[in-house]
């Protein structure tokens, strides 16, 4: 067991990065509780960094020699007088060795036992702990003896969770290939490549237990939280309560019995989520023990009033918890706002954010004081840069209403409403699964985004018509922003004559198509074929008033310079788009990809090469492994060929559009004199 702590916590160091060091800052600003950041060299100008009262530098960029390196972690603390350290989510949060090393150097370890940890931290293990405590499993299954009959598989890292080292295997030719991939994401993402397969079920809910203990026997099922709408084995939207268990007649009793057998198993003490896989009628398997906070944990806070980071405080310092808890009341739903897109296979995105805002939030990671709102917890402000480096997640959006349907609804309007600019974002896709009607009606399940079609829920808000008018605003911002540089006669409207003149024109790529918009200043107002059913009433170069068939509304237009030209993007209240402004007149020298070549998706690491010049190759074979964002992304060949050009070289850090590899149609390729022999080519294929 953890040490007795009975001292009271005057400072903190939270070993972990954005969102949740910003959180923990929080309460502990709250009460009143110093605060020390660690921070890798692409973190120095991040909000959390800022918010510390004390920040110490960890040299590098990768999470592996950063923040994955407990020693220097430890040290830091240290150096900074803290008495007391904070895991977070992610990076060390599970590891047994990092919180024993804590308290070896004499610090309180705001978590679990090392023991306890240890015995959760293995999801091998800790299923069959809690299965001889009474507590239902899926069976475990051996990687290596995998057979056609356990089809579907899941493979699963064993040292921990979100997605990294997760792989779904329909084939046991696949299998080996996918088991390489998971132990390297393992490997990268926990420094643990243990993995293990479990029987795979194409649909189900993902329910979640918070437990909350202390060091003096109580052990506390705070609530339950649904997370069964994911990408990648990822959660995408979570909530309290969930609605499987609100239908499921006796459900809550069995799962909060069952989390808490799992919790007494080790003698846990703190925060920690219990998670089950469960079906529509209601029964439950446990998938693995979270042995620190998550990060859908706000949802709990905001059906119960509780601060659970001060909880965790409370219990560290060996505080006792109440014999009884506030019970749950109102819905609270949250979604994860990511930095990638969708539509692409998920490709993460990285670059500035030009504006992150939102209207009438409450504030940010505090506990609500009213019955309804909306609450943003996040990693990044406007003008942060997003990195490579780490997870794409950007911020968490929290709605909480006394029902579920006002939670979803005001949620949506939130994100629908939002200016998220310069980084591309799953928002739209979050907005069309708020209004989905099965999500209102409470049918979620791990299937939802397969089931209802990727394609139609990452289409752009805004439809063609809307886009098409959005285009034209744009054109008349974009128009009055170069009328208000100008030196002379500024103020009047671009294109101005005191005579009939030509039309203006704009050409502008949007989210769904190109746009050619022509238009000309009257004495009547503007005139704009193809769009008589619009009056401009108003346009400035940060805002158009249009009336489209009578109804006036009045869009915010932004501007911003790219290394590729300019956008502009045009903010309504049920959504953005991005344009792009075409130059019509493009310089004819500039470099163009030759055909055949493949680039890079997104900016990443080159993980691995599995090519060489020379290699015959066939439709769909894996090429290239590029690493970014602690996901492994494969580059596969799009149709047979021949490897002419391998310009990727192995640790390299690419950008997107970067060529990676050229491969050419076999009876088009070049033949090199010292081509490698049919023996060697096929032994490589």
């Amino acid at each position: 067991m953890s040490q007795m702590t009975t001292s009271p916590i005057t400072s903190v160091l939270v070993a972990n990065r954005g969102e949740i060091a910003r959180r923990v800052f929080h309460t502990c600003k709250e009460q009143g509780i110093r605060t020390v950041a660690v921070y890798s060299t692409p973190d120095a100008d991040a909000p959390f960094v800022r918010e510390a009262d004390v920040a110490v530098h960890l040299p590098g960029a990768s999470a592996a020699l950063t923040y994955l390196r407990a020693d220097l972690v430890i040290e830091a603390a240290l150096k900074a007088g803290v008495d007391a350290i904070h895991p977070g989510y992610g990076f060390l949060s599970e590891n047994g060795d990092f919180a024993q090393a804590v308290e070896d150097a004499g610090l309180t370890w705001i978590g679990p036992s090392a023991e306890a940890i240890y015995a959760m931290g293995s999801k091998i293990e800790s299923k069959r702990l809690v299965a001889a405590a009474g507590v239902p499993i899926l069976a475990e299954m051996d990687p290596n003896t995998v057979a056609e009959a356990q089809l579907p598989v899941l493979i699963k890292a064993s040292a921990g969770g979100g997605g990294r080292g997760m792989r779904i295997v329909r084939s046991v030719e696949a299998l080996p290939a996918e088991l390489e991939l998971a132990r390297a994401e393992a490997a990268s993402a926990f420094g643990d490549s243990t993995v293990f397969c479990e029987p795979y079920l194409e649909t189900g809910h993902h329910v979640e237990v918070q437990i909350m203990a202390d060091r003096h026997g109580t052990v506390h099922a705070v609530g339950e939280r649904e997370c069964s709408i994911q990408r990648r084995h990822q959660k995408v939207v979570e909530e309290a309560p969930s609605p499987l268990v609100e239908r499921t007649p006796g459900m809550r009793a069995r799962l909060f019995e069952a989390a808490i057998l799992a919790a007494k198993a080790v003698d846990y003490a703190g925060a920690g989520t219990v998670e089950f896989l469960a079906d529509e009628q209601g029964r439950f398997f446990f998938l693995e023990m979270n042995t620190r906070l998550q990060v859908e944990h706000p949802v709990t806070e905001c059906t119960t009033g509780l601060d659970l980071v001060a909880m965790q405080l409370h219990v560290a310092e060996g505080g006792e918890l109440p014999a009884e808890l506030p019970a749950a009341h109102g819905s609270s739903i949250e979604v994860r706002i990511y930095a990638e897109d969708p539509a692409a296979d998920w490709q993460p995105q990285a670059g500035t954010l030009q504006s992150f805002e939102f209207d009438g939030l409450q504030p940010a990671f505090a506990v609500p004081a009213r019955d309804r709102g909306v609450r943003c917890d996040s990693a990044v402000e406007s003008g942060s840069v997003v990195s490579v480096n780490y997870d794409p997640m950007l911020a968490k959006l929290i709605s909480w209403a006394p029902r579920r349907a006002v939670a979803a609804r005001v949620l949506a309007n939130a994100l629908s409403s939002a200016r998220l600019h310069g980084v591309r974002t799953n928002r739209d896709l979050l907005v069309r699964i708020l209004q989905h009607p099965s999500f209102i009606a409470g049918h979620t399940d791990t299937a939802f985004l397969t089931s209802f079609g990727l394609a139609e829920l990452s289409a752009p808000l805004l439809d063609a018509e809307t886009e098409r008018i959005a285009a034209l605003a744009a054109s008349l911002a974009a128009a009055a922003k170069r009328r208000e540089a100008a030196r002379v006669l500024g103020g009047l409207p671009s294109g101005w004559r005191n005579l009939p003149s030509a039309s203006q024109t704009c050409l502008l790529k949007g989210p769904r198509a190109e746009h050619q918009i022509s238009y000309r200043w009257s004495r009547n107002g503007v005139v704009a074929p193809g769009f008589d059913n619009v009056e401009v009433r108003s346009a400035s170069a940060n805002r158009v008033t249009l009336a489209v068939d009578g109804i006036t509304s009045s869009w915010a237009v932004s501007h911003y310079l790219t290394t590729s030209g300019s956008n502009i993007v045009v903010d309504t209240q049920s959504g953005s788009a991005s344009f792009e402004v075409i130059d019509p007149l493009p310089d004819p020298s500039a470099a163009r990809v030759s055909a055949g070549s493949l680039i890079a998706p997104m900016p990443g690491a080159i993980a691995a090469i599995q090519v060489d010049v020379g290699d015959l190759v066939t439709e769909g074979q894996a090429l290239i492994v590029l690493e970014a964002m602690k996901m492994l992304h494969t580059i596969v060949a799009p149709a047979s060929g021949v490897v002419t050009e391998l310009p990727a070289r192995l640790g390299v850090n690419v950008d997107v559009g970067t060529v990676l590899i050229v491969v050419a149609e076999n009876d088009s390729a070049p033949v090199a004199e010292d081509q490698k022999t049919s023996e060697e080519i096929e032994e490589k294929v």
